[in-house]
């Protein structure tokens, strides 16, 4: 009975509030990385071409034409990207 009262007065729920904050404050050193690819000028050009091949698509009702080859030209360019920065930094 104490530790059910122990359970009542401290509040168990709000523990695992703290821990659910602190694994949203941990961030991603990759995703980061990626996000400053993301904003060099090869990869805003590709994912504008990306963009653009999506509406075009998604305008249409029937089409055979997918985003394939945009899609894959603008992780090119920003999995290069990263590449390029993280074996800089490994060095």
């Amino acid at each position: 009975m104490v530790f059910e009262e122990k359970m009542i007065m401290n509040g168990e729920p709000e523990d695992e509030e703290e821990e659910e904050e602190e694994e949203e404050d941990m961030v991603d050193p990759l995703e980061t990385m990626r996000q400053k690819c993301v904003e060099t000028e090869h990869c805003i050009h590709t994912q504008a071409r990306l963009e653009e091949c999506e509406t075009r698509v998604g305008s249409r009702s029937a089409t055979e034409e997918d985003c394939t080859e945009e899609l894959f030209d603008f992780l090119h360019a920003r999995d290069h990207c990263v590449a390029h920065k993280l074996f800089h930094s490994v060095k």
